[in-house]
C-alpha cells in the first residue's frame, strides 16, 4: 500500500522534535561544563602562593618567560586554524560517542593530579584533552579527527621547566658556526666559550648569550610551521617535514643573523652593529630568510609555488568533472 503522506510528515517532523529537544538536553550540561573550567582556569588562583590561576600562570610565564614571548599568538593561530575550516568542520558534525566522556574523565584526572601537586604546566595540557573529550562526546568522531592538531598545538605553547640544557647546546652551536661563518667573509674571530672576538680587537668582544642561543626563534618557528603545515594541501609525511624543518632552519637563520653583526662590527660601525642591528636582526633578517627557505621547501614537496599548484590541482579537479560527464575540455595554461 502506498505510504500516506501526512503520517510522513508527522513523522519527519516527530524526528526533528527528538533531534532538537536531545540538543537542548545537551545545552545544560555543557553550560555547566564551561562555567566550572572558566572557575577552575580562570578564577582560582591556587599557584604560585595563591597569586595565579592556571591561565594567569601562563600568561605570566608567556611575559617574563622571554623564551615564549610569542605565547600570546597561540590562542590566535588556533582560531585562525578553526576558522579556516569552518566549513568542513560544520559538515563533519555527526552524532556523538560515549567515548568522549572517557577522554573528558581522563582529562579531569590529569588536571586534578596538576591541582593537587601545584603544577600548572599539567592544568593546562589537561585543557586540549577536555575540549577534544567534549568535542567528541558532543559531535562525533569526524570532527573529533578534525581538530586534533588545532587543538593539541596548544601544547606547544605550555613552557617547559627548563631550556637550560638545549639552550647551552644552541649557545655553542650558534658560536662555533658563527666563527666558521665570519671567516668565509673574511672576518676573524677567536672563539673562548661563548665569547667571540675580534682577531684584530677592530670591536669588543661579544657574548653571545642564551637570548642568541636561537631558542626562541625556533620556539616561534615551530608555531609558524606548525600552522603552515596544517593549511598545507599535501600528503602527511610532507606536513610532517615541513613542520620540522623549523628546527634546522632556525638554527641556520640564527647562526646568519649572528654572523651578520660580526661582518658588520668589522666592515662598519661596531657599535650599530652591537645596538641597534642586533635588536632588529631578527625581525630584519631571521623571519624573512626563514619563511623564505619555509617557502622554498614548500615549493619543493609541492611541485610548485604553492598557489599555483594549488591552482592547477584546481584545473585538474575540473577537467576530471567535466570529463566524466561527457564534456570536452582544452587546458590552457
Amino acid at each position: 500500500m502506498p505510504s500516506d503522506p501526512s503520517k510522513s510528515a508527522a513523522t519527519d517532523g516527530l524526528s526533528f522534535a527528538n533531534e532538537e529537544s536531545g540538543h537542548r538536553a545537551y545545552l545544560g550540561p555543557v553550560i555547566l561544563c564551561a562555567l566550572v573550567l572558566i572557575w577552575f582556569y580562570g578564577f582560582d588562583k591556587r599557584f604560585i602562593e595563591g597569586n595565579f590561576s592556571s591561565f594567569g600562570w601562563i600568561w605570566s610565564a608567556w611575559n617574563d618567560d622571554l623564551d615564549y614571548e610569542h605565547g600570546p599568538l597561540f590562542p590566535l593561530v588556533i582560531a585562525g586554524l578553526i576558522i579556516h575550516r569552518f566549513k568542513p568542520f560544520k559538515a563533519a558534525i555527526s552524532e556523538g560517542s560515549f567515548w568522549g566522556l572517557v577522554v573528558v574523565l581522563f582529562g579531569a584526572l590529569l588536571f586534578a593530579a596538576g591541582y593537587r601537586t601545584l603544577q600548572p604546566r599539567v592544568t593546562m595540557g589537561a585543557l586540549p584533552i577536555l575540549l577534544w573529550g567534549g568535542a567528541l562526546y558532543l559531535w562525533g568522531w569526524k570532527l573529533a579527527r578534525m581538530l586534533v592538531f588545532p587543538l593539541f598545538f596548544f601544547w606547544l605553547a605550555i613552557p617547559l621547566p627548563s631550556f637550560q640544557q638545549a639552550t647551552n647546546s644552541l649557545q655553542l652551536l650558534a658560536v662555533s658556526m658563527a666563527h666558521h661563518g665570519a671567516s668565509l667573509f673574511g672576518v676573524e674571530t677567536v672563539v673562548q666559550g661563548t665569547q667571540i672576538a675580534s682577531a684584530h680587537g677592530n670591536w669588543e668582544p661579544l657574548e653571545i648569550a642564551k637570548g642568541c642561543s636561537g631558542i626562541r626563534s625556533l620556539m616561534a618557528l615551530l608555531m609558524i610551521s606548525g600552522a603552515w603545515a596544517y593549511v598545507a594541501n599535501m600528503a602527511m609525511w610532507k606536513r610532517v617535514l615541513l613542520f620540522l624543518s623549523a628546527v634546522p632552519l632556525a638554527i641556520f637563520g640564527n647562526a646568519l643573523r649572528v654572523t651578520s653583526i660580526f661582518v658588520i662590527g668589522e666592515y662598519g660601525d661596531p657599535v650599530w652593529a652591537r645596538g641597534t642591528w642586533h635588536d632588529w636582526s631578527g625581525l630584519l633578517l631571521f623571519y624573512p630568510i626563514s619563511l623564505m627557505l619555509l617557502l622554498v621547501l614548500h615549493s619543493i614537496l609541492e611541485g610548485g609555488l604553492p598557489w599555483r599548484s594549488a591552482n592547477r590541482k584546481q584545473v585538474r579537479r575540473v577537467m576530471v568533472t567535466r570529463s566524466e560527464s561527457g564534456e570536452s575540455v582544452s587546458e590552457n595554461s
